[in-house]
């Protein structure tokens, strides 16, 4: 096994380079004083090498930041003097965006592969732009649209009428349905999207299941990681805003409507109908019932349990969910009663082992 690791390994990611330092300082968008030299890649301030590029977006590895052998980092304006002399500082007001501009520079997505693979079924109506990738064992559905440079992985399922706007990535094994998408969407493996709502209506004998009649509208750049499920509308669609990002192992209810630039932590679920405004922000395992208004710009913390709708702005944590000082102070309320408590036990005790004594 390779040690130290190597960031990039060529059997996994497509490189290109080297860059100039200026090209490097350009695809940052930051400064750097000028200096002949050529970056062949990017790694971290611990193993990188003369010819690579490096950076420190947290203070706490500020002692590797001393020891580097980069030939350069980026780093905030505060930190450009600590800078070892053998490197450039490139100075970024944004140290870890830049990081991942230059890091795409150096390892860009690799370009759609034109072409459906002998393997693929793809049904005859099917309109596929010429400059698409279909990969291996993918079934491609009647009256499917796969628009410009667009990659469709190994063994993915594109059913009947789905559309897919330009420059959508979708990962081996996914399962669409009932979709419409945009430009830039990308699904990854084991994704399933569109299936049946969990809509269903007591009755004497058991469940009656609720047709699910609605699409999942899955809007530009929304990112929907590995094995998540988005369930299809009911009767309205279920809908994605445009830029946010759903982790792995995410669950969508059917009629949720999430806005734009929301950020859905691994585990997290939704449930039938909750609305998300922009800009929310939902930490690892929390759950949300049905029918709630999530305001603009709300966070919800990790494993918190939403059961009531949340204000614009507001922070949340715990179950049930509650604004973050109103819980701390609960908290701190509960531990100075377990202290208090504890103390007259053991002053209690203390009491009676006196008389015993006596």
């Amino acid at each position: 096994m390779d040690w130290p690791p190597t960031p990039g390994d060529p059997r996994f990611f497509r490189r290109s380079g080297p860059y100039s330092l200026a090209a490097v300082v350009g695809a940052a968008e930051a400064d750097a004083s000028a200096r002949r030299l050529m970056l062949s890649g990017v790694a971290p301030l611990q193993t990188a090498e003369p010819t690579e590029v490096s950076v420190l977006h947290n203070r706490k590895y500020v002692t590797a930041l001393a020891e580097t052998r980069a030939g350069a980092v980026i780093v905030h304006a505060d930190m450009a003097e600590r800078v070892p002399p053998t490197a450039v500082a490139i100075v970024s007001t944004e140290p870890y965006a830049a990081w991942a501009r230059v890091a795409a520079l150096f390892h860009p997505t690799p370009p759609a592969r034109p072409g459906v693979h002998p393997s693929a079924v793809v049904a005859p109506d099917a309109a596929i732009d010429a400059s698409a990738e279909i990969g291996p064992l993918a079934v491609i559905g009647a009256g499917v649209a796969i628009g410009p440079r667009c990659c469709v992985g190994p063994a993915a399922i594109i059913s009947e009428g789905v559309r897919m706007g330009a420059d959508c990535r979708i990962g081996a094994h996914v399962t669409l349905s009932h979709t419409l998408l945009g430009d830039r969407v990308i699904v990854y493996p084991g994704a399933r999207i569109g299936q049946d709502g969990f809509g269903f209506v007591p009755n004497g004998e058991g469940f009656l299941s609720v047709p699910q009649l609605g699409r999942v509208v899955l809007e530009d750049d929304v990112e929907i990681g590995a094995n998540t499920t988005v369930d299809r509308g009911a009767l309205l669609d279920t809908r994605i805003g445009a830029g946010s990002r759903l982790d792995n192992l995410v669950q969508i209810g059917h009629n949720v409507s999430i806005g734009r630039g929301c950020v859905i932590v691994s585990q997290v679920g939704i449930s039938g109908s909750t609305i998300l405004e922009d800009h929310v922000m939902v930490g690892g395992q929390a759950g949300l019932t049905d029918h709630l208004r999530i305001g603009r710009r709300a966070r919800i913390g990790a494993q918190a349990g939403v059961m009531a709708d949340v204000p614009t702005g507001v922070d949340v944590v715990g179950s049930p969910a509650q604004p973050v000082r109103e819980f701390f102070r609960q908290v701190a309320v509960l531990r100075r009663l377990v202290r208090e408590a504890t103390s007259q036990r053991s002053q209690g005790k203390a009491a009676g082992t006196a008389t015993d004594t006596d």
